[in-house]
């Protein structure tokens, strides 16, 4: 995965409060198991005025050109609530998002986006409504955005964005700990390795 450190971009307003994962990407859009080709599926109920014909609606934020290459999504309170399904934050970085910033986030949602190299930013939604239509500079190492505006975020979460690295990439950090144990374990418990 691709660390993620300054990101310069457009934003998305899609201020609306409790969008959940379902409206995030329906479950009809969820044909596979691989995190390929749902982006296809993002806010499809939304994103379309028919799922038949993917008619795109003129009337839809995502549709709008001037934010084509937008990496940069705001929304309202509860970003990502509902189920804890995977596959919303898995459409959201096919499509290019890499940062979302919202007064609140879902739990589940929260620890996917880190977990799949997007930046949960909270903030307060005033904040958030005075970003105008053009670019925001995020510096995730600084932990800023357009160099004034302080955010948080769990030093192991910054970690794994800056790093590029999901959970096999941390318990990989530890993989001669984790050899030497093996090898130890196995002397000591043979029977469990037949």
């Amino acid at each position: 995965m691709r660390g993620l450190n300054k990101i310069n971009s457009r934003a998305i307003p899609l201020l609306r409060i409790n969008v959940d994962t379902d409206a995030i990407i329906p479950s009809r859009e969820m044909k596979k198991v691989s995190k390929r080709g749902l982006s296809e599926g993002l806010f499809a109920g939304w994103r379309y005025l028919s799922n038949e014909s993917r008619v795109l609606n003129p009337d839809f934020i995502l549709n709008d050109p001037y934010y084509r290459e937008a990496q940069i999504l705001l929304s309202g309170d509860n970003f990502g609530c509902g189920s804890s399904r995977e596959h919303a934050v898995w459409a959201l970085h096919e499509y290019g998002i890499r940062v979302i910033i919202a007064p609140s986030f879902g739990a589940i949602f929260y620890k996917n986006c880190i977990r799949n190299g997007i930046l949960p930013i909270v903030l307060n939604e005033e904040i958030i409504t005075k970003f105008d239509n053009g670019n925001i500079n995020i510096n995730l190492e600084e932990q800023k955005i357009n160099e004034s505006i302080k955010f948080e975020i769990a030093v192991a979460d910054k970690e794994m964005l800056l790093q590029g690295l999901d959970d096999i990439d941390l318990n990989l950090k530890y993989i001669n700990q984790i050899k030497s144990f093996e090898k130890i374990d196995r002397k000591q418990r043979a029977w469990a390795y037949l």
